[in-house]
């Protein structure tokens, strides 16, 4: 993974974080979590600066919920940041 894919996946954990303590008593349970996601990591985080673009919320919602199902289905040892981060940069970096 470069470097960019490195600084995605540090976003990505930070999302998670955020969103955890937003959906802390529901104890992260969120049907909708990529919009979330999307949401945050295209207006409050670094995502643009590091892909050199910000994606379209559709486009990274997208994404983010194909990320999460190859995820599943594969059961890879890398962590799930590093995962969606190396797709993320394949697709939008």
């Amino acid at each position: 993974m470069d470097e960019r894919g490195r600084r995605v996946s540090e976003l990505l954990h930070e999302a998670g974080e955020v969103h955890h303590v937003v959906y802390r008593i529901s104890d992260g349970a969120d049907d909708d979590w990529a919009s979330f996601y999307a949401d945050w990591l295209i207006e409050h985080s670094e995502l643009p600066e590091t892909l050199g673009r910000a994606p379209t919320r559709s486009h990274l919602v997208h994404e983010l919920v194909e990320s999460d199902s190859a995820f599943a289905a594969a059961e890879p040892a890398a962590r799930w940041e590093d995962f969606y981060a190396e797709r993320i940069v394949d697709r939008f970096g």
